[in-house]
């Protein structure tokens, strides 16, 4: 009997060593589960930080060191550490810390301690981001900080002096400040990926300025040993924008708009008014003349075509009277071209009575070469878009479709030499050249050349004229005229050499 109460006693005092052990091991967990409840449940997330088993100032502290560490902005090659408040970046904690403090009592003590007692996963929670940015403020940074210095200007090609060719442009860059916006916007708000590289455009080679060009033309005038003088028309169709120089070696710089023998190129302004008075479709035999006259540069087709469709006898003056009213006032014909032609009227011409200086110009025919830039501005626009001064001066007595058939007489003027022989092969070159020996001493003096080109990079009107008061040789004139043509050519279209 003594030996069952022992066995008894023994394990009485067993089980409640157990149940007390018992008692201090929940008591613990308690304690620990206690202080672990105060703190974030261990899977909550705020805005992809982990701050589980953080309280709430060390929740604070990691925040504010994710989001506002800086973020590091890459333009091509140049890297930029950017503190986001100074782009306007805001979080809102409070609000983020109160929605993972609810989430930290949303379950009750005794469900949470039995999921803590065995071990169980917590749910993973992820509280949004809540934050804002000052997007006008960002912008302002971006423009005044980085695209103002990092942006990469864009270099025109340079020209070489004394030569047709350029030093090569540089394509520049221009930050995409939309774009850049977002995505410094996306890598403020994240937490981990804080690197951006900025989206930025490339910008294309512009052109040189126009004065530049101008400069390089008398270089190449300089160059040439040419010591005679030029002046040169030049007008971008597409722009308007015309630069106009008058230029001698020995002088220097020269007075624009300059009277010179027009030659042949007066039978520009006799094709338009035969047009005028022409009906469409055109006379076959009036087409033959013009073509003549254009083509071949014939004098006697041109004499024929102006007695025939123009005017009996008059036809100069009519032409002259043509050029009045489109505002041409330097310009005019005088006689016909056959020998012995009488001179129908002597023009006196705000050129021609300069007293600086006189190239001795044809009484019979003269211009500058505004008046010949001009004309031909007013054919291509009345080709191109049914406008310009020879719509609106005629009445309608010149259309379009017939301005185009000019063109194309113009452009069938194929001689390989002057401005045609500074173009790349294939280029349409409508123009019409001048030149001829005077009765005087029989040598060439003056020569000119008046073209439209039609190029990739632009349309444009050229127009040059040579003289020398003893002798313009045409070999170094015919060159002169195409390295002109070239560097012209080069500078519409980039072609830097």
């Amino acid at each position: 009997m003594a030996r069952r109460n022992s066995s008894y006693s023994i394990l009485r005092w067993f089980s409640i060593g157990l149940i007390i052990m018992s008692v201090f091991l929940m008591t613990v967990h308690l304690v620990r589960y206690s202080r672990i409840r105060s703190n974030f449940p261990s899977g909550l997330k705020i805005a992809g930080v982990p701050v589980g088993e953080l309280n709430y100032e060390q929740a604070t502290e990691r925040l504010y060191a994710v989001f506002f560490s800086p973020i590091e902005v890459r333009y091509g090659a140049n890297a930029i550490q950017v503190n986001p408040s100074t782009l306007g970046f805001e979080l809102n904690l409070e609000s983020m810390l109160t929605a993972a403090d609810k989430q930290r009592v949303s379950e009750s003590f005794w469900v949470g301690f039995w999921k803590y007692l065995w071990n169980q996963p917590q749910t993973t929670q992820n509280i949004p981001l809540q934050a804002e940015v000052d997007e006008a403020r960002l912008r302002l940074y971006l423009q005044n900080e980085i695209a103002a210095r990092y942006d990469v200007t864009a270099t025109p090609p340079i020209p070489i002096p004394g030569e047709t060719g350029y030093y090569a442009g540089q394509t520049g860059t221009r930050l995409n400040i939309e774009r850049a916006t977002m995505q410094a916007i996306s890598a403020m708000r994240s937490s981990a990926n804080r690197t951006i590289n900025l989206t930025y455009d490339r910008t294309s080679i512009p052109r040189a300025p126009l004065g530049l060009l101008e400069v390089s033309l008398k270089q190449i005038i300089e160059s040439s040993g040419f010591d005679g003088l030029v002046e040169l028309y030049l007008e971008d169709m597409q722009t308007t924008q015309v630069m106009q120089f008058a230029y001698s070696t020995v002088e220097g710089d020269l007075i624009k708009d300059i009277a010179f023998s027009s030659w042949s190129t007066i039978k520009i302004p006799v094709m338009i008014s035969a047009y005028k008075l022409l009906n469409e479709p055109t006379d076959p035999e009036a087409l033959q003349l013009i073509k003549e006259m254009i083509d071949k540069s014939d004098n006697e087709s041109t004499d024929a075509l102006s007695m025939t469709v123009i005017d009996p006898n008059l036809a100069p003056l009519v032409v002259t009277e043509d050029l009045r009213t489109l505002g041409l006032t330097d310009s005019f014909w005088g006689g016909h071209f056959y020998i012995g032609a009488p001179l129908l009227q002597r023009y006196e011409t705000k050129a021609n009575q300069r007293q600086d200086i006189d190239t001795e110009p044809d009484i019979y025919a003269q211009t500058t070469v505004s008046d010949m830039g001009r004309l031909m501005e007013d054919i291509y626009f009345c080709s191109e878009y049914n406008g310009g001064s020879l719509i609106a001066a005629f009445n309608g007595d010149i259309s379009s479709g017939e301005c185009r058939q000019m063109v194309e007489h113009l452009a069938a003027n194929k001689i390989g030499v002057l401005i045609q022989a500074g173009v790349p092969s294939g280029t349409i070159v409508a123009h019409k050249h001048g030149w001829a020996n005077e009765s005087d001493d029989g040598y060439i003096h003056t020569i000119g050349d008046v073209a439209l080109v039609y190029s990739p990079g632009a349309d444009y009107v050229l127009t040059i004229f040579a003289h020398h008061p003893v002798q313009a040789i045409f070999d170094p004139v015919n060159l002169l005229f195409a390295n002109l043509s070239t560097a012209i050519y080069n500078y519409y279209n980039l072609q830097a050499q």
